[in-house]
């Protein structure tokens, strides 16, 4: 199709005493072509295309409400609209999205990259608030992802406190089916408590230096207000927000982690935007520390509380029973995972499965076996001991026989 200034360039050429032939020459139009144009006195408008239907047009209302309701990205709008009949390809979902949202300016980084086995990152991410019995408590997501490989991981949960940093560790190595020699980090409480010029010299977080110590894997800080050092991870906890958390639909905490794990699977088996192949395929070359000899790592979490006169014990808003011998006593309970073990002095006492929620009892029968008949015992005794708090004195009377008054009796005349 010509455009206007092809069109005029022709008219010009004739106007400057260049014949068809020679346009023609001069152009590479066929002579037809250019003896029709010389001929019109306006440029032909070609006939408009019948725009034919597409097979996004049953879509376009559910994509554009989505669109309103949340700055989703394609890929998030492709894979639903797959589940609700699309059969076209992604490249029409993507150019429809980018027609009716204007793209957003997105300043230029530079990315640190790394060799295969060398480096992973962590971080932490809050994402809003969940409801749980009743209480309103934060949510926040753990994510790491290998350097290299751009395979990914990540969790929710209610805590960010060490304990938990170190169970999203062991669960994030057995997910890799390895780790990194190091391991990068944002300067939190967590990990390091004072950080100091040279790495030899940092003040780590006790708990935390035990189990990377554990590991032998060694802790990298990024350097502060440096963004950019922890790109990877940034934008990891960016996709899980927007193209998991976004718009989702959930029963429970449990419920998010069964569906977060298959969406790590998902997209761990997907193209990745900078390297573009496949992690799971590139995690063989990660060439990772092996899990296989290596001592299972025993998390243990210390508290200190006060056995109840009731025998029960208090822990994360819940109470669980202890036996009643150990009533009023100072006790240790030791956390391990999802277990807790109660003990008194060097005496373990009682175990329990840590429960969700808040407000329950649980209540082992044999903590209180015998507990009734040592009370029965103990109320027969009292009452057998027991003495009266005060007695009623009044006047003293003189018991005489009942001699003495008949001898009155007989004195008595009528």
């Amino acid at each position: 199709m010509f455009t206007v200034e092809e069109f005029l360039m022709i008219r010009d050429l004739h106007h400057q005493g260049l014949n068809i032939s020679q346009i023609s020459r001069e152009t590479g139009y066929h002579r037809n072509t250019v003896r029709k144009y010389l001929a019109a006195q306006t440029m032909p408008i070609p006939a408009s295309r019948r725009t034919r239907p597409s097979k996004l047009d049953p879509y376009k209302a559910y994509i554009q409400q989505r669109i309103r309701d949340y700055p989703l990205s394609a890929a998030r709008i492709y894979r639903e609209i797959q589940e609700m009949g699309f059969n076209g390809k992604y490249t029409i979902v993507k150019d429809y999205i980018r027609e009716i949202r204007p793209p957003t300016r997105v300043p230029a980084v530079f990315r640190y990259e790394t060799e295969p086995g060398v480096q992973a990152q962590v971080d932490w991410g809050e994402c809003g608030h969940l409801d749980v019995d009743g209480r309103r408590r934060k949510l926040y997501c753990f994510s790491m992802i290998l350097g290299y490989s751009r395979m990914r991981y990540a969790v929710f949960t209610l805590s960010t406190d060490t304990s938990t940093l170190i169970q999203c560790h062991l669960n994030a190595f057995e997910y890799f089916g390895g780790y990194t020699e190091e391991i990068l980090y944002d300067n939190i409480k967590t990990v390091i408590l004072k950080r100091a010029l040279r790495a030899s010299d940092h003040q780590w977080n006790p708990k935390f230096e035990d189990f990377f110590s554990h590991h032998g894997f060694i802790p990298r800080l990024c350097k502060p207000y440096c963004p950019q050092t922890k790109g990877k991870i940034e934008n990891t906890i960016g996709y899980v927000k927007r193209d998991f958390l976004l718009g989702g639909n959930f029963s429970s905490l449990d419920d998010m982690n069964r569906q977060l794990l298959q969406w790590c699977n998902r997209v761990n088996a997907e193209p990745h935007g900078t390297t573009h192949e496949i992690p799971v395929e590139r995690l063989q070359q990660e060439n990772l520390k092996p899990l296989i000899g290596i001592p299972p790592y025993r998390l243990r979490q210390e508290e200190h509380r006060k056995i109840s006169r009731e025998a029960y014990i208090s822990y994360l808003g819940n109470r669980y029973s202890v036996p009643y011998r150990f009533a009023g006593r100072e006790a240790i309970l030791e956390i391990q995972r999802d277990q807790m073990t109660v003990r008194v002095g060097t005496e373990i006492v009682c175990s329990h499965t840590i429960v969700p929620g808040h407000g329950r009892i649980v209540r082992e029968k044999e903590h209180f076996s015998g507990l009734l008949a040592e009370v029965m015992r103990c109320n027969a005794q009292s009452e057998t001991d027991s003495r009266p708090l005060f007695r009623m004195v009044g006047p003293e009377v003189e018991h005489r026989p009942l001699s003495v008054y008949e001898g009155f009796s007989g004195e008595v005349q009528l």
